[in-house]
């Protein structure tokens, strides 16, 4: 069903802080800033009277979108005690050429830490031996990770000096059980699994910010490429607690997946006909032509179900395929 995994998206309370942090501590740069407004938007989102202001930042080949509700007010804050085994967590994992000198950029704009320090993963972690992570958060406490790959790990393109910040290579959801999620990511959506591994230790620990932190993490790419999307699944410590039920899109826990299909109706009907639990008022048609809907996956994680209008390019004009990366 998925072609390509477009971009990312998250709810803010206020994009003119929240941009100047993504635009001057981190190197995003605005490709669109526009207000919408009308039934669609409200049948998209199922927020009555919405009005939002979006924007849309690149970074490298990667797409951010982030979304501000103008109206109405009273979109929740995420709790202050999240913790990354919460079911609502979700991450970008931004590369980075040098990690010391990424930390030393972020540590200079007092930047919230969740990561004690950047952590380097063991050698018993096979997948992940050598790769260096750290954890982080933008004003409205949405997390962020840096990371950093080893010669022979992820894509070679991460071996590029060119830039310090070079683009996202994945997007990571806490999930309660590997085998649920997989039967609606890739038996539904068509996603494959392109890595595995099993973390643990005082590294992981401190990367994640949860004493006894041991995940089973799996990563997946869209046939035609995009950002990955990795699951964590903490098989300790037990207690993640689940996204609340009564979430909405203007609560700024709230994150989406950009997600293509060739056939909008005909995936909003297979969603329907399977029992997916779906956000939107059936496939609506945004007053810039998109047809889009949003569901939810089995632990709440939404996806914008988009009908695609081609696939994208790099510069060199070669199609944006999936490639392996390696999880943390």
């Amino acid at each position: 069903m998925i072609r390509l995994v477009q971009r990312v998206g998250f709810t803010v309370s206020d994009l003119d802080p929240v941009l100047a942090f993504y635009t001057q501590v981190l190197p995003f740069e605005i490709i669109k800033d526009y207000e919408v407004l009308s039934e669609p938007c409200e049948k998209l989102t199922g927020v009555f009277g919405a009005r939002m202001r979006v924007v849309t930042l690149g970074l490298g080949y990667e797409q951010i979108q982030l979304t501000q509700f103008i109206a109405p007010p009273g979109g929740r804050a995420i709790p202050p005690d999240s913790r990354s085994n919460d079911l609502w967590f979700q991450h970008l994992a931004i590369v980075v050429s040098d990690m010391d000198t990424a930390y030393a950029t972020l540590r200079e704009h007092n930047v919230q830490h969740v990561s004690t320090a950047p952590q380097t993963l063991p050698a018993y972690i096979t997948a992940a031996a050598g790769i260096r992570a750290f954890y982080f958060r933008d004003p409205d406490g949405h997390n962020l990770e840096l990371i950093w790959f080893p010669q022979g790990k992820g894509s070679p393109r991460w071996q590029s000096k060119n830039r310090l910040f070079l683009g996202i290579d994945h997007t990571a959801i806490a999930i309660a059980h590997t085998e649920h999620s997989l039967k609606f990511y890739r038996d539904m959506l068509g996603l494959s699994i392109v890595g595995e591994s099993e973390n643990f230790g005082t590294e992981q620990e401190h990367l994640n910010m949860v004493y006894g932190a041991h995940l089973r993490i799996t990563g997946l790419k869209a046939p035609e490429g995009g950002m990955g999307i990795e699951f964590l699944n903490y098989l300790s410590p037990p207690g993640g607690r689940p996204i609340s039920v009564d979430t909405r899109p203007h609560d700024l826990w709230h994150w989406q997946m950009t997600m293509l299909v060739p056939d909008a109706q005909a995936a909003y009907t297979q969603f329907r006909a399977t029992g997916v639990a779906v956000i939107s008022d059936g496939v609506v048609t945004l007053p810039d032509g998109e047809k889009a809907f949003l569901v939810r996956d089995p632990d709440g994680h939404a996806a914008k179900i988009v009908e695609l209008k081609g696939i994208p390019h790099d510069k060199s004009g070669t199609t944006l395929k999936g490639e392996n990366h390696e999880q943390v």
